[in-house]
């Protein structure tokens, strides 16, 4: 479960635990995925279920980043990666300008 989203974790260098969760009073699983540079302080609740021929169903997604109070909600892993991949970008982009480090230009030959 998750393949690709823990191909983006340890691609991007993230550390991440996940743990298995079986709520007593609803008939779905659920699945918390810990993650974060240095401390696990970001996570994924994956709330799924099986279909009548035991496939494994996602129902929502739920990205709480830095213990938020009000998650963001996907659907789909593939717009989770999505999410992913445009807020590194964002953080990576701040970290450019903060050390002043411009991005390598193209060199142009003669």
């Amino acid at each position: 479960m998750l393949k690709r989203t823990k191909q983006f974790m340890n691609s991007n260098k993230y550390k991440y635990e996940k743990h298995y969760i079986r709520p007593l009073m609803t008939p779905e699983s659920v699945y918390v995925f810990k993650f974060g540079k240095e401390d696990l302080n970001n996570r994924l609740i994956i709330k799924y279920s099986h279909t009548w021929t035991g496939r494994i169903k996602i129902n929502e997604i739920d990205l709480r980043l830095h213990k938020q109070q009000h998650p963001r909600i996907f659907k789909r892993e593939s717009d989770l990666i999505k999410y992913l991949k445009q807020h590194v970008n964002q953080k990576t982009k701040g970290r450019l300008k903060t050390n002043k480090i411009e991005p390598d230009e193209k060199k142009e030959s003669k």
